[in-house]
């Protein structure tokens, strides 16, 4: 297995819904832009909605392990 990526700021947002999720992660990239966050989320629909929030908003997801419920988002610049 490779090394996940480096990160500068993790959050874990535990069992927080996707909805919830996404508009508290907006908030936290919008803060740190550049930056390269892991996210750790347990939400079931996770997998499927932070790669698809990803590619709509520009923010890049540089990695994912699903059995560690753990995603790597590094935030767009302005």
């Amino acid at each position: 297995m490779s090394q996940p990526p480096s990160h500068d700021i993790e959050w874990n947002a535990g069992d927080l819904s996707c909805g919830d999720l996404v508009l508290e992660l907006r908030r936290r990239v919008r803060a740190a832009p550049g930056q390269v966050f892991k996210v750790i989320a347990r939400d079931p629909g996770a997998p499927a909605d932070l790669p698809a929030w990803c590619s709509m908003t520009g923010h890049q997801l540089l990695d994912q392990d699903t059995a560690a419920a753990a995603y790597w988002i590094r935030a767009k610049t302005p």
